[in-house]
């Protein structure tokens, strides 16, 4: 059986540096968890990449906060996450915007029996992911952990949550 579990931009510019929230560092412990379960056989991590130019883009016009630069402190996943990932020889995804083409791409390839996803920001980067992921693998079960993401506040985390069950990814 092939589960996959997908964990999105657990990086430092999401739990406590230029986009931090005070829910995210709650979501680190369990992020860690579920990738220390072994019925996941394939492991991706996505990192939210941008440029020096952050600004100049249209996201950077409309999210004006510089984050996730790549090379620099805030754009690297969390240490204790990131030395989960390493003992499962995680698959990391660089992804320039919310949603990754490519990840979604390598999981219609893979075929797994079931998705599971988690991660930061659910509201954001997490729904996207989820959403990308349903459209291009649409009978596979996929699960969202809310326990194991958190968003830009409490009450877009709820909503999030409420979009991707009416989109037929089960919350857990």
């Amino acid at each position: 059986m092939k589960k996959a579990l997908i964990i999105i931009d657990m990086q430092n510019d999401f739990i406590d540096q230029a986009l931090g929230t005070p829910e995210a560092p709650a979501a680190v412990p369990e992020v860690c968890r579920l990738i220390r379960d072994e019925s996941f056989t394939h492991i991706y991590a996505t990192l939210d990449t941008h440029t020096e130019d952050y600004m100049q883009t249209l996201e950077g016009k409309y999210l004006p906060v510089v984050h996730c630069v790549k090379g620099t402190e805030g754009w690297q996943i969390r240490p204790e996450v990131k030395a989960e990932l390493d003992k499962r020889d995680a698959v990391y995804v660089e992804k320039p915007t919310f949603g990754s083409v490519r990840l979604a791409e390598m999981l219609r390839e893979l075929d797994p029996d079931d998705i599971t996803i988690a991660g930061l920001c659910t509201d954001i980067c997490v729904v996207n992911n989820a959403l990308l992921l349903r459209s291009y693998l649409p009978n596979t079960p996929i699960y969202a952990s809310a326990s194991a993401c958190a968003a830009t506040t409490p009450e877009n985390h709820q909503a999030a949550l409420s979009v991707m069950r009416s989109c037929q990814i089960e919350i857990i």
